[in-house]
């Protein structure tokens, strides 16, 4: 999940001022961090390996992702025939226990579906995950377009070798 906020925690900002300084002299935005509490934001996914990677198969803002739009739309229509057209029979399933991810009928589908299925994410993921959300961040993100935009650009800008590094 990527939101236009940035996901940097800002409790312990501080204003410093001469201790004669009353606080209701100081300005508003040196005080706040103007922020939305909640944050527009995308769903991505994606399949990593040493043999390519996918496109992001991103979920529009406002799509609730159950178990059945996991199913019948991000795995069925979109992520399983691409991985498929990557490696073939040769791959590991990974995801995360997200609610959608572990429900019945989409474990049963992924069994018949995957060559081989592991229910948890591996640290390999992780670092791409990581590595996205470092450089995504790196500049200010007005609204979802412009965020959908850089994520597109981002993750067209890791070199394969990158993936390879963090793969096994």
């Amino acid at each position: 999940m990527f939101s236009v906020a940035s996901p940097d925690n800002h409790q312990y900002d501080r204003v410093y001022s001469s201790s004669d300084t009353r606080k209701c002299s100081i300005a508003a935005e040196r005080l706040l961090r103007c922020r939305p509490t909640f944050s527009k934001s995308l769903m991505v996914s994606l399949a990593v390996s040493k043999l390519g990677c996918s496109p992001l198969f991103l979920v529009e803002p406002g799509v609730k992702v159950d178990g059945r739009y996991y199913r019948d739309v991000l795995l069925k229509q979109q992520m399983l025939p691409v991985m498929h057209n990557i490696a073939g029979d040769t791959y590991v399933f990974q995801q995360d226990s997200s609610p959608a991810h572990r429900a019945h009928d989409t474990v049963q589908l992924l069994q018949q579906e995957t060559p081989e299925l592991h229910p948890t994410c591996c640290r390999q993921t992780a670092r791409v995950w990581d590595l996205m959300q470092e450089r995504v961040y790196k500049t200010a993100v007005r609204d979802t377009a412009e965020l959908k935009q850089c994520l597109i650009e981002t993750w067209s800008g890791i070199p394969q070798t990158v993936i390879d590094e963090g793969t096994d």
